[in-house]
């Protein structure tokens, strides 16, 4: 396995999601991590196992500080992700 490149688009959020599975948390970033967990194994990152349901949980978790704003700070979360997975994927090539 692999360690995350430093210098990555959300590679803070990824970081603290993997730390938070190790260690049995289901915080915001770990519902992220696990939204995108088979990608991010797929480019050679070791992911815990992750949350069940991730996307429900972490919009759920969301609406309760973001009430109305939840759907676009959900979506800001998700382009994130991709976009940490789109520069983890070139920076294995």
């Amino acid at each position: 396995m692999r360690a995350i490149p430093s210098g990555l688009p959300g590679e803070d959020l990824v970081t603290k999601g993997i730390e938070d599975l190790r260690c049995g948390l289901e915080t915001l970033e770990a519902m992220l991590v696990s939204v995108g967990a088979s990608r991010i194994r797929a480019a050679g990152v070791d992911v815990p196992k992750g949350i069940m349901d991730p996307e429900d949980r972490l919009y759920a978790l969301i609406a309760q500080s973001h009430g109305d704003g939840a759907h676009s700070y959900y979506n800001s979360l998700i382009r994130r992700l991709v976009s940490f997975e789109s520069a983890l994927e070139h920076s294995s090539h």
